[in-house]
């Protein structure tokens, strides 16, 4: 049996956008009877924890230092890893690679940093960067969890309904900003529901209601008239299920995907921060339905939902061997 570990890192601090790409791959190698782990921690999220738990995929903590990893992955009996995090130290994967196992690196338009027989950078328009030849580029590559791919949008609701607005910010958080975001969509003064997800509870008031991070936040995209969120990996969701969005960013390594999509109109940028050109902007959306349905218009089929079969396919060749 082929056994592929993947080192990632998820909490509150660095958010479970990681996680949860690592978690669309798996699912697609134990669909092909691939033995999975994950080496690393989940901290201060259960709901991150959950998303392993419930798919049994176990977790084992990582060492520090490359020399250390790899002889964890020696122990494990480890054919192949898949790298994503952007704090693991230099040589982490020349260490695995020496090691003998094959090395998938997952990045976002960064430096490479890690040595690899493959990266990963499944950002809307890498194919149009320089890169190695061993790099699968573009939203060809996207992965998505089965959650999301078993689902199709719900669609607009008829005329003179209140539009559906969900507003998140991933998993954790992490930068604190779903309050503020919160009282800008009240700032629009225009009629809307809204349902924001947030770890810490906060009194959001009005047509508001907010929850704790929930495994049903594919459900709610698909049901939603427009997503108010960060251009993370839940963005390459939104784009599968044909879901409105409007992007603000929250971490730098966002920035390349933001500047990407609105600039192709695929999404309603925000900015960083909820001033008054947002909230204004945001009033427009929720005021005008033809507005905010021609940015899900020209993002149809920008995902097909393939993407983790072709990087699966990619990594088994890159030295993990066939099931």
């Amino acid at each position: 049996m082929i056994r592929v570990g993947f080192r990632c890192d998820a909490g509150t601090g660095t958010g479970v956008g990681h996680l949860v790409r690592c978690v669309a791959l798996a699912e697609e190698l134990c669909a092909r009877g691939v033995a999975v782990v994950f080496l690393g921690e989940v901290r201060d999220s259960a709901w991150g924890r959950a998303q392993l738990r419930e798919r049994g995929l176990p977790l084992v903590p990582a060492p520090e230092g490359p020399s250390r990893l790899a002889a964890l992955a020696r122990e494990l009996r480890l054919d192949a890893v898949v790298l994503d995090s952007y704090e693991l130290p230099d040589g982490t994967g020349a260490a695995l690679r020496a090691a003998g196992l094959a090395v998938l690196a997952i990045v976002d338009g960064d430096p490479l940093g890690q040595d690899a027989d493959l990266y990963l950078d499944q950002n809307l328009g890498a194919e149009r960067h320089p890169g190695p030849a061993s790099r699968l580029a573009g939203a060809r590559y996207v992965l998505l969890r089965d959650s999301v791919r078993r689902l199709r949008r719900r669609g607009e609701r008829e005329s003179g309904q209140v539009p559906r607005v969900l507003c998140f910010f991933g998993g954790t958080d992490s930068a604190g900003v779903a309050p503020a975001w919160a009282r800008a969509l009240r700032e629009t003064g225009v009629p809307f529901e809204a349902t924001v997800v947030s770890p810490a509870p906060f009194e959001a008031g009005g047509p508001i209601t907010v929850i704790p991070p929930t495994d049903r936040l594919p459900e709610l995209m698909a049901g939603a008239d427009l997503v108010v969120t960060a251009a993370g990996s839940a963005i390459w969701e939104l784009l599968y299920l044909g879901v409105p969005a409007a992007l603000s960013w929250v971490a730098r390594n966002q920035l390349i995907g933001y500047e990407e999509l609105v600039g192709r109109g695929v999404a309603a940028g925000l900015g960083p921060a909820p001033d008054p050109a947002a909230v204004e902007l945001l009033a427009r959306l929720l005021a005008d339905p033809a507005a905010r349905e021609e940015h899900g218009r020209r993002g149809g089929g920008l995902v097909d939902g393939r993407g983790r079969e072709r990087v699966a396919d990619a990594l088994l060749r890159a030295g993990a061997g066939s099931p």
